[in-house]
């Protein structure tokens, strides 16, 4: 029986994009060295993304955190809610700030999308999944509260859910 033809079973999980299991975004061969990304200014150099100074003849590539902006999908979700949150929405927030400028100044693909209020709850949208995790984890660390992380199948998005 191949896979179109068995039956679903509760708990499996098919891919969206068969042969795409791992993260759509992610590089899938080293850039050719210098690059640098034409939206933020990053460069890759020694294999990664950093923030240096843009060399001469760097070839313009588009880093996987502006292509994830750009593109509205992101890899994290970070969802804030309870009295405490909405109370202390401005504390909470530079909170929030604070961590992720310290994350982006060291890991230039780790990045807030958007940060979106609707009532009571606030939900900070991340490029990348480590993010969405520190801030959860830095949430429960300064305020208490509850922290619930759920990641998808390939461990490529992550949602946090923290409330107090």
């Amino acid at each position: 029986m191949n896979d179109h033809t068995r039956p679903f079973k509760p708990g499996e999980h098919k891919p969206v994009y068969p042969g795409l299991e791992d993260d759509p975004y992610a590089l899938r061969s080293k850039l050719s060295e210098p690059s640098v990304c034409p939206t933020c200014g990053a460069v890759y150099h020694d294999g990664r993304w950093q923030w240096l100074t843009r060399p001469e003849h760097a070839k313009e590539v588009v880093c996987t955190a502006c292509h994830r902006i750009a593109d509205g999908v992101p890899a994290g979700y970070v969802h804030i809610e309870g009295a405490f949150a909405a109370d202390h929405r401005k504390e909470v927030l530079e909170l929030v700030n604070h961590h992720a400028a310290r994350a982006r100044a060291e890991h230039p693909m780790e990045r807030i999308m958007a940060i979106e209020t609707e009532g009571d709850a606030t939900v900070v949208t991340t490029t990348g999944v480590h993010l969405a995790r520190d801030l959860g984890s830095a949430l429960k660390s300064a305020f208490q509260g509850t922290l619930d992380l759920k990641y998808g199948p390939s461990d490529k998005l992550v949602r946090a859910y923290w409330r107090r």
